[in-house]
């Protein structure tokens, strides 16, 4: 029972602050190689990919150097775990909405309206040190980056079978 004052442990976990910081984290890693922008859509995906504990797992055992299509392939071995990825992303558009507002806010990422892409920045004050299981995800985060870099829009929707 969670009592005054007390968070669940949903809503530790899934709450638009670590949300922020994982796609300020999937933004670094989209951007490691040339510095390019992500569609504004591809952060709708961090959050259903990376606060499903056994899709989290997934991506952590994943080869950076696999890409996406292996990862894919490998969550698809259950059928129903590649298409869950679709109902998450839509279960969670507000938080995720919600967790890029923050970390625009907190000037982690700049988002261009005009465009609709956005870039992740290097923070100007020193980030508080992190707990042990949010320090976990944030080489899932940008390795998720990564992967995405390396496709377009089309292609990541394809292989993880979402429709934007």
């Amino acid at each position: 029972m969670v009592g005054p004052g007390r968070l669940s442990e949903l809503q530790i976990v899934q709450n638009p602050s670590l949300g922020g910081y994982l796609i300020w984290q999937f933004g670094l890693g989209f951007q490691a190689e040339d510095s390019q922008r992500s569609s504004f859509l591809l952060p709708f995906l961090v959050l259903p990919l990376l606060l499903h504990k056994p899709t989290l797992d997934l991506v952590a055992s994943t080869r950076r150097s696999s890409g996406l299509a292996l990862f894919a392939a490998k969550l698809g071995e259950q059928h129903e775990n590649l298409l869950a990825v679709h109902s998450r992303a839509l279960a969670l558009r507000g938080l995720s909405l919600q967790s890029i507002a923050i970390a625009a806010n907190r000037g982690l990422v700049t988002i261009d309206y005009g465009s609709g892409h956005f870039r992740s920045n290097t923070p100007e004050k020193k980030l508080p040190a992190l707990p042990e299981r949010v320090r976990a995800m944030q080489p899932a985060a940008q390795k998720i980056g990564f992967w995405f870099s390396r496709m377009s829009v089309h292609q990541i929707a394809s292989t993880l079978r979402v429709q934007f």
